[in-house]
């Protein structure tokens, strides 16, 4: 196997890996499934998910990463290089976080849209003199509208995608340990910090005790096996699962990691990151009377947390700290999914770090394009009754990550020597791992059925 560069700090590499999970998923996702499913109960499947699926599974990329010392594809055959076909695996968790990075950047462009907007007061300027924006339904109609202008439109959408592309491009071309490593490095905190501010405020709300209450104190008659299947979709998406980045950046992992601590350190931090925008969204939205709106997805971001914002003091500048938290974490999610395909072409194509990164990002001006005309200009333009930009989510992550979740857990369950496995997670004999034989049952014999579940379930 070749030598590749490595993460040049513990905390380096636990950044880096925490910043591919937060993101999105976390921040806008969570809260909306915690609402449409019972609350606490919900919050409490979801760890049990955690613990059960995500840490195990999360270990088990880990190991298959750093053992087989390359990118997605070359793992699998490295690993195992007399079974033929298993690379396929790792092909498809390619393709999957290719097709999620053409709109995920889209998005990301909507998150530095808001932020610009933010610091220009912009977002909260009237733009309809007959709204009354004295009360609820006439600010929820104002943001829809700019909701409309800033995400729908046809140019400034492009513009905000093509500078988060740049960026992107910068911070690929400096490298896994000046780029990656590094902007992980500030990033992280600065994301961290952002959150307990937010957590603090919204503490202090008047009505914080109420959606505390909804938050933390569970009702079991909400309870049902839909929550479950939700709480599943919900560990395995956050923790970015099967999508080739787990086993690209433990690639870099040196030698001396536990891979079982490192699981857990990153699930719990990602788990940490889900519980404090709960206690950020749920106390708001109780204290300005928007516990009843839809939280779903970007209705939440870009609706429902401008009228708070519009509701508190200091409006611009909550409002301008909120969407630098949400860009940042965007931004860590967008140059992970990168490196995916980054890494893929400098091991089998043998191109240089610059080549490489170029010839990923430079498809995504196009791709990213025609995604995010989809949503506006283009939405009239359906495959199967979706819009390009909804077509490629659906079968992106909805269909294609629970797949190759399935296949990579019966891959290191009952392909991969066992013994493969249990040196990894004991750095070949010098750990002490109580832990192996539980988690090498459950990726054996219980996550590729929960996965499944996963899977099933995004359609019914």
């Amino acid at each position: 196997m070749s030598k590749k560069v490595k993460f040049g700090s513990k905390i380096g590499l636990i950044a880096a890996t925490v910043g591919s999970a937060v993101g999105l998923g976390n921040i806008w996702r969570f809260p909306a499934e915690t609402q449409a499913n019972g609350g606490a109960v919900f919050l409490l499947i979801y760890i049990a998910c955690v613990f059960i699926l995500g840490i195990p599974v999360m270990t088990a990329e880990f190991s298959l990463g750093r053992g087989g010392n390359s990118d997605a594809i070359g793992a699998f055959r490295n690993v195992t290089p007399g079974k033929k076909g298993w690379w396929g695996v790792g092909a498809l968790a390619i393709l999957a976080s290719y097709l999620i990075l053409s709109f995920y950047m889209v998005v990301s462009g909507w998150t530095l849209e808001y932020l610009v907007q933010s610091l220009t007061g912009n977002l909260y300027a009237p733009d309809n003199e007959a709204l009354d924006l004295s009360t609820v339904a006439g600010e929820e109609q104002l943001f829809s509208n700019k909701m409309e202008a800033y995400i729908a439109g046809t140019y400034r959408p492009l513009v905000m995608t093509f500078l988060m592309i740049a960026a992107n491009l910068f911070v690929l071309l400096k490298g896994v340990q000046k780029g990656i490593e590094k902007m992980s490095n500030i990033m992280m905190p600065v994301l961290f910090v952002l959150l307990l501010i937010f957590c603090g405020v919204s503490l202090t709300l008047p009505r914080a005790a109420d959606g505390v209450m909804f938050f933390l104190n569970p009702d079991f008659s909400a309870l049902s096996p839909k929550t479950v299947v939700n709480a599943l979709g919900q560990a395995f998406f956050s923790l970015s699962l099967a999508m080739g980045i787990l086993v690209t950046y433990s690639s870099y992992y040196p030698a001396d990691t536990k891979l079982t601590r490192t699981a857990v350190t990153v699930s719990l931090l990602d788990l940490g990151t889900a519980i404090l925008m709960g206690l950020i969204i749920f106390p708001a939205v109780m204290t300005f009377g928007l516990a009843d709106q839809n939280l779903a997805g970007s209705a939440l971001v870009f609706i429902t947390l401008p009228e708070i914002f519009a509701q508190m003091g200091g409006t611009l500048f909550w409002s301008s700290l909120f969407f630098l938290l949400l860009s940042v974490a965007a931004f860590t999610s967008t140059i992970s999914l990168a490196e995916v395909s980054v890494a893929f072409m400098e091991c089998h194509f043998g191109m240089s770090r610059r080549r490489a990164v170029v010839t990923v990002v430079s498809p995504l001006f196009i791709l990213s394009s025609v995604c995010s005309l989809s949503v506006g200009a283009w939405s009239d333009f359906k495959i199967f009754g979706l819009t390009i930009f909804d077509f490629l989510d659906t079968i992106a992550t909805n269909i294609m990550l629970p797949v190759g979740g399935i296949l990579l857990c019966i891959y290191m369950g009952w392909v991969a020597p066992r013994s493969f496995f249990q040196k990894e997670l004991t750095n070949n004999g010098t750990l002490t791992s109580h832990a192996f034989g539980v988690i090498a049952f459950i990726v054996k014999w219980i996550a590729p059925v929960l996965i499944a579940l996963v899977l099933v379930g995004q359609f019914i």
